[in-house]
């Protein structure tokens, strides 16, 4: 099982969108996907209407129960869903070994899934640092602004520690840069200096650019897929594309 994690620190990039996008999209491939939401806001878990009153990541992580027991079969595919607890995590989780939570209670279930897709609060506290310790991917969506690109660094430094320390097989598979403009100059401007950061890092920057678009606020708000809300919109034909790039890239499509 491939585990993709999707982490920026910076809020408003689009991590639950490209997470459930990407995941919705290699279902349509065939895959066998697992959903995984250690947000304590739980947009993912909303958008695939997991049941409330069950178990959560949050019991995952504190070890209540495994990861087999609360992962919950929606007509969206298979999630183990966030719970508004886990914001307490960094206090609560302190134990040693505290970065490898996730990484154990997935071991199990690896067999039954071929990809495993972890959105993540933005924040660099335990949550992250528990999906990437697991992760054998990271994909990081950006907007084109000053402020992703200050935060591409810091989750960098971040990544380079896990590692050190805890995952060193953990590669960074790239950067996608999400609600983009191409019309204004600066979107493009700032375009070109998170490629060269990318560089920088040793990573690479998506050729696919996820367009702005309201059918993805709306498709959230229908609980429904992109794919199936509206096919025929750009985020949806970016996320297609950008899901083609990502398989042939990795050598992972069937």
């Amino acid at each position: 099982m491939r585990i993709i994690t999707i982490a920026l620190q910076k809020g408003g990039t689009g991590k639950s969108t490209t997470a459930h996008a990407l995941g919705q999209g290699l279902q349509q491939q065939g895959f066998r996907v697992l959903f995984v939401d250690v947000d304590p806001q739980g947009n993912l878990s909303s958008t695939m209407a997991a049941e409330a009153g069950r178990p959560t990541a949050y019991d995952v992580l504190t070890k209540k129960t495994t990861a087999q027991e609360a992962t919950q079969q929606t007509a969206q595919g298979a999630i183990i869903p966030a719970s508004p607890q886990l914001s307490g995590a960094d206090l609560e989780i302190t134990q040693t070994g505290k970065e490898y939570r996730l990484k154990e209670a997935l071991r199990p279930i690896r067999n039954k899934y071929d990809f495993c897709i972890i959105d993540t609060p933005p924040a660099l506290g335990t949550l992250t640092i528990n999906a990437l310790t697991a992760a054998t991917e990271v994909i990081i969506p950006v907007q084109a602004d000053t402020y992703s690109i200050h935060g591409i660094t810091q989750l960098y430094s971040t990544i380079s520690a896990v590692k050190e320390y805890c995952n060193s097989d953990l590669r960074v598979e790239g950067i996608l840069i999400t609600r983009y403009n191409n019309r204004t100059i600066l979107s493009r401007d700032l375009a070109d200096i998170i490629d060269s950061t990318a560089q920088q890092l040793g990573t690479k920057l998506f050729k696919t650019t996820i367009r702005e678009g309201i059918a993805i606020k709306e498709a959230q708000a229908r609980r429904e897929p992109l794919y199936s809300y509206a096919p025929a919109s750009n985020p949806a034909k970016d996320y297609q594309d950008f899901i083609v790039e990502y398989l042939q890239a990795t050598k992972g499509a069937k």
